[in-house]
């Protein structure tokens, strides 16, 4: 039976008075609910998390960046905090809410409670958990959520008091800054107490590093001299400076005596070296001997060399020239005398220096055990200083009461208007939908389990499905006249003209009216007395084979075709009126010939089983659909059939998962051995023997075979829907 869409339908409309009568009076009970139900009103106020400090009273070392920002979990936390039994018992407390009617409704006990506890069964209500109660009363009335994304906290009351409703909700939020504040000063007040006594003994031991320093330097004579640094090793650096210069003092007057010395020893001039030069007493000679020159020269143009006068001026040019060499000998012995001091003063330097050396390493290493200890007071000298800022802040915030909460109430609860609950013009309409949807859905099933709208399916044939197995008489069913059967085409014509001309090939007059008579008798099968004898099993023909695999619920038939690919051509009626029927087949080409997969794929070679055994491709490349029904096959594929049957193991796994995907898996092995049938066969398995020519010598033989090896018994599927074939100890005969 299939469902009627147009009746199912058709149903609403007949009763469509009831639905909406029905409808409007669940709407009218709805809404007079609605006015009896005391409204309920909610006021918010909204809560911002955020620093309270400014850039005036932030503490010096907290910069803007370090301000506190709580994340989504501080803000959850805050959430649980306002939520909190002691900050709602605080709040009432503050408005009395316990002598409030709405809230205190439950904690009144009822007569049997009192009772109870008058004669000591249970506890007393009064004295034990009235505030239990009006704390539950109040949590039950309130929400506190945190907006999504934002620092924003909202605190909800709701109550039947509009006025009760936006006190409780100001009175929460004003407690939970109370309470913010509170937590800042206990905070401030712990931090101011913690530091007094740290200042006190931080302030002792930087005393006592300080005079340690004092008292090392002292005894290690460690004084200190220009730019902070130890006097020995000041005297080191300055006694380094005047022996370089002294040694370059000695190293000038050397050289000036050894110039001054060579110009002696080669009788050469001495007035023009720069140290006799610079004698006063050689100047002043060299102005004489030039004065000389330039007399005798005057001279010379009146006078002759012999006279007098010139003679005498050449004796004196001689002593002065003697006397010049005699101070430059003089200058030469002061720069000797001058080097040599220098040399006596650079040793002097030397043994000076070598001293101060030792005293500065051993200044250096006792300068290490100072630094260590100057380090030392050091850092105990700023951490006091650290804490003594911070105890002026923190007493400065105590003194003057100045701790800013980290939250600000930005939107206070004003007392609401309008009821939340109930809202009668949108449950009215929703009540009056939700309603109509209720009613049509019952009249739907009503009619539907009636069976109203229900009708037969299409495309069943259970007539003929009961005439298989139902009982009737023998002696009314004609005995039909035996076809002319022609000669087998030859293997090399294409299967789909042979299965074509198998399937319209005409029928002798008898035959046409035994299917009349057959099908007067299947009609009247299902009336037939239960003690008549039953039809013969072998009963064979294309249809009636389909409508013993469909009755047998086989999840696959193994086809065999001992005469080749004119036999396997009644595997492609089979499967085409198998689907035409509504099952969903698919058919596995193993003849060898591959003639079936181009027979219904248009000479199409495409990928099929060989590729599928060798992993060459998966199925849904493998599996294709019939281009003249809607069966689907795995043709043989393009791949070397004797190398994909070395892979023959994994073909029982392949064909259990087409099973699982079809009603039916049909495989045409062609003329098969048995051998090569064990490896098809398996639990639910039908085996049909496809027969064009009863008396074809292959048919018998692989009859035979079947029967010997003692396998499933073959079902016959032949062209001959009225001919009567039977399997008699693996021997193919007609009935009688």
């Amino acid at each position: 039976m299939d469902i009627d869409i147009g009746a199912l339908f058709a149903s609403l409309w007949r009763n469509k008075l009831r639905i909406l009568v029905g409808s409007l009076l669940l709407t009218a009970l709805a809404f007079l609910l609605m006015s009896l139900v005391s409204p309920k009103y909610r006021a918010e106020t909204r809560i911002l998390i955020e620093t309270g400090e400014s850039v005036f009273t932030r503490p010096a070392n907290q910069q803007a960046d370090d301000r506190p920002v709580l994340d989504q979990e501080g803000i959850k936390s805050q959430v649980e905090l306002i939520g909190s039994s002691d900050l709602l018992k605080r709040v009432i407390v503050k408005l009395d809410l316990a002598k409030n009617p709405e809230l205190s409704a439950g904690a009144e006990p009822s007569a049997l409670s009192r009772l109870f506890g008058a004669v000591g069964i249970g506890n007393n209500p009064d004295e034990e958990t009235r505030d239990d109660y009006i704390l539950q009363s109040v949590r039950d009335r309130l929400l506190v959520y945190n907006v999504a994304a934002s620092r924003v906290i909202v605190i909800q009351f709701s109550s039947k008091d509009p006025a009760l409703a936006a006190s409780v909700a100001n009175a929460i939020a004003d407690e939970y800054v109370a309470t913010q504040q509170s937590a800042k000063s206990r905070a401030n007040t712990d931090a101011a107490g913690w530091l007094q006594p740290e200042i006190a003994d931080l302030s002792q031991r930087v005393k006592d590093a300080e005079a340690k320093v004092a008292a090392y330097r002292g005894s290690s004579d460690l004084l200190i001299g220009q730019n902070n640094a130890v006097l020995a090793t000041q005297q080191l650096s300055e006694l380094s400076t005047e022996l370089s210069r002294v040694r370059a003092n000695r190293a000038a007057s050397e050289a000036s005596a050894q110039s001054v010395r060579a110009a002696l020893a080669k009788g050469a001039p001495v007035e023009t070296l720069p140290a006799v030069m610079a004698s006063p007493l050689i100047q002043r000679l060299r102005e004489r001997q030039v004065q000389l020159n330039n007399d005798i020269a005057d001279l010379s143009a009146s006078l002759l060399s012999g006279h007098p006068r010139i003679r005498a001026l050449r004796s004196q040019l001689a002593d002065l020239n003697n006397q010049i060499r005699l101070e430059a000998r003089k200058v030469l012995g002061s720069l000797e005398a001058e080097a040599e001091t220098a040399r006596l003063r650079e040793s002097q330097l030397t043994s000076s220096l070598n001293e101060l050396k030792k005293q500065s390493s051993k200044a250096g290493e006792e300068e290490v055990e100072l630094r260590a200890l100057e380090r030392e007071a050091t850092a105990q000298r700023q951490l006091l200083e650290s804490y003594l800022t911070r105890y002026r802040e923190a007493s400065s915030r105590t003194d003057r009461g100045y701790l800013p909460a980290d939250a600000r109430i930005f939107s206070r609860a004003d007392r609401p208007i309008e009821p939340y609950f109930p809202k009668k013009i949108p449950m009215t309409i929703a009540a009056f939908v939700a309603s109509l949807l209720l009613l049509s859905i019952i009249t739907l099933l009503r009619a539907l389990f009636s069976g109203q709208a229900l009708r037969p399916a299409a495309n069943t044939q259970p007539v003929v499905a009961e005439a298989i197995t139902a009982p009737v008489a023998v002696r009314d069913i004609p005995e039909p006249a035996r076809p002319v059967v022609e000669a087998a085409q030859p293997m090399a014509e294409p299967v789909a003209p042979l299965a074509a001309d198998i399937h319209e090939m005409p029928e002798e007059p008898a035959v046409s009216e035994a299917k009349e008579q057959q099908a007067e008798l299947d009609t009247s099968a299902v009336e037939a007395p239960a003690e008549a004898p039953a039809i013969p099993t072998g009963h064979s023909g294309i249809a009636n084979v389909a409508t013993r695999l469909m009755a047998s619920g086989a999840a696959r038939a193994v086809v065999v075709s001992p005469e080749g690919d004119e036999a396997s051509a009644l595997t492609i009626l089979l499967v085409r009126e198998l689907a035409d029927r509504g099952v969903r087949v698919i058919l596995v080409d193993m003849t060898g010939s591959g003639e079936i997969g181009r027979s219904m794929l248009d000479d199409k070679n495409l990928p099929g089983i060989t590729n599928l055994l060798v992993s060459e491709k998966h199925f849904s490349d493998v599996i294709h659909p019939d281009h003249y029904s809607q069966a689907e096959i795995i043709p043989l594929g393009n791949h070397d059939p004797a190398k994909a049957m070395q892979s023959v193991g994994r073909l029982p796994m392949i064909l259990n998962a087409l099973q699982s995907a079809y009603d039916l898996v049909v495989v045409d092995a062609g003329p098969a051995t048995v051998v090569e049938l064990k490896h098809l066969l398996a639990d639910g398995t039908e085996l049909i023997l496809g027969v064009v020519d009863p008396d074809d010598p292959d048919v018998a033989a692989t009859a035979k075979a079947v029967y010997d090896a003692k396998l499933l018994e073959p079902e016959l599927l032949t062209p001959f829907e009225k001919e009567h074939l039977r399997l008699d100890s693996g021997r193919i005969v007609r009935s009688a």
